[in-house]
């Protein structure tokens, strides 16, 4: 029996013509990955003819890889029936194998952990997030459970939050700030470009009289782009935005935006301009209408871009790994019967269902990834992201809504969100500013209309006006 590794030229070497084993041109892919990461760890097996009895994958990714030679080991002692045998037995008993799901997905988890690339193990990504969930606490779906509560109560007093502050919420970043700020976004991503955007923005239509809540519920105003811009400033806004989105990702990276149908043109070109190719329009299906006047609305329209022209991620494949996705999502709307959607519809006007957002990132994005939402309203995309094992980045104007966001994360996790610049818990910041008497300016400033008028006139100082290009306006230039 050969106990020495020696080093064979690949064309010396000859591979069985009977080997029932096939391999695909994407194991040979992976196998090779799997050889520039770690070398040539698994010699090939031959007899003392160079018949190759083992390691027929790997042959073929070194020819892929281009290698001249691989190491060998050769059996010699072995008759011709029992080299036939051997063949077959070597894949077949591998095969036969199992895996202890929870130890495995502690392992995947620890390599997620280390910024490690988990592909390499042989593991698909959409496989990856299948096993670390299934045993992984954060994967709890708030929104099956009819007695699971909904979002925390809205406080009645001035915002904690105050403007500029950034917070750490585990593994995620929740900036107090405007979305149209290139400052903003440097501040809150460090030198990270996302792998993909959730995002919903304001859609220039006033929350009074389109929001329902069967008659009890009101909100205030977004403090921009809630009806107040005329259709070139809302198309500027929706330009400016996306551009610092597009910046701030990877390029390939897929942006999924938010819109209802009054603004999909503008929506649409802008993103067109901004990240390039629209690859589809999701429709998100709801259980209940909503409010509307010759029609009830009961959808809202989730566009999907790409960030230039590099290849995305693709989760999905056709289900090939048992995610069955079409472009219409039916999740249950804000205003749905039941305890904890009307809770959430009574906290913020536009929440998104966390599975929603969830879904949509287990399609594109895989853990470990950095999720970016300049909108950040009810924080469901920081949800979201705490689920499935990636990191959001957040930014949201109004502080009122910055205090949501937090109180919603620790709700659901248990953890404690803290200041970045002074590691003072959010709790300690509400009992230093929670009060009239803690803060004259935060009072000052505690008016929705207040703050939408000082956001709106900086807003205007920025000179977003936009004018739309002669070839858009005029079909015949």
């Amino acid at each position: 029996m050969a106990t020495k590794i020696n080093s064979v030229s690949i064309d010396a070497l000859i591979p069985y013509s009977n080997n029932a084993r096939t391999h695909s041109k994407r194991q040979i892919r992976q196998i090779a990955d799997s050889i520039q990461k770690f070398g040539f760890t698994n010699p090939v097996l031959t007899d003392e003819s160079n018949n190759v009895l083992a390691g027929h994958g790997r042959l073929a990714a070194a020819r892929l890889l281009g290698l001249k030679e691989v190491p060998t080991l050769s059996i010699t002692h072995l008759s011709a029936a029992e080299k036939r045998a051997y063949i077959v037995a070597d894949n077949r008993l591998a095969e036969k194998a199992g895996w202890d799901k929870q130890i495995l997905a502690i392992e995947l988890q620890a390599l997620v952990d280390l910024d490690f690339d988990v592909a390499i193990t042989g593991f698909d990504i959409p496989e990856v997030d299948l096993i670390i969930s299934e045993f992984s606490p954060d994967n709890q779906d708030d929104e099956v459970d009819e007695d699971e509560p909904g979002l925390p109560e809205k406080s009645t007093g001035p915002a904690v939050t105050r403007p500029g502050d950034l917070f750490l919420l585990g593994d995620h970043r929740l900036l107090c700030g405007n979305a149209l700020s290139a400052a903003n976004f440097e501040t809150l991503m460090q030198g990270e470009k996302a792998s993909v955007c959730f995002t919903d923005p304001p859609y220039n239509v006033p929350i009074g009289g389109h929001v329902s809540g069967l008659g009890k519920t009101s909100h205030r105003e977004f403090a921009m782009a809630s009806g107040e811009m005329s259709d070139d400033e809302f198309a500027g806004f929706l330009e400016q935005s996306f551009s610092l989105i597009a910046g701030s990702s990877k390029p390939g990276a897929i942006a999924f935006v938010c819109m209802d149908w009054r603004h999909i043109a503008e929506t649409t070109l802008a993103g067109k301009q901004t990240f390039g190719d629209l690859l589809n329009l999701c429709v998100w299906n709801k259980t209940n209408a909503g409010m509307g006047s010759l029609y009830r609305s009961q959808h809202e329209l989730v566009l999907v871009f790409r960030n230039g022209k590099e290849p995305h991620r693709n989760n999905v494949e056709l289900g090939k790994h048992g995610r069955h996705r079409s472009n219409v999502w039916t999740y249950r709307g804000a205003n749905s019967f039941g305890t904890s959607r009307m809770e959430e519809l009574e906290a913020h006007p536009t929440v998104k269902p966390v599975a929603l957002v969830a879904d949509a990132l287990l399609d594109v994005s895989r853990r470990g990834d950095v999720v970016l939402d300049p909108f950040g309203g009810s924080g469901s995309t920081l949800l979201a992201s705490h689920k499935t094992g990636r990191h959001a980045r957040l930014i949201e104007i109004d502080p009122v809504y910055c205090d949501l966001i937090i109180r919603r994360f620790e709700r659901h996790t248990g953890k404690q969100a803290t200041l970045a610049t002074t590691g003072e818990t959010f709790e300690e910041l509400f009992e230093q500013r929670g009060s009239v008497k803690a803060s004259g300016v935060l009072a000052k400033t505690a008016s929705a209309r207040d703050f939408r008028g000082t956001v709106r006139a900086a807003w205007k100082r920025q000179s977003f006006r936009r004018t739309r290009q002669n070839s858009v306006r005029d079909p015949s230039a």
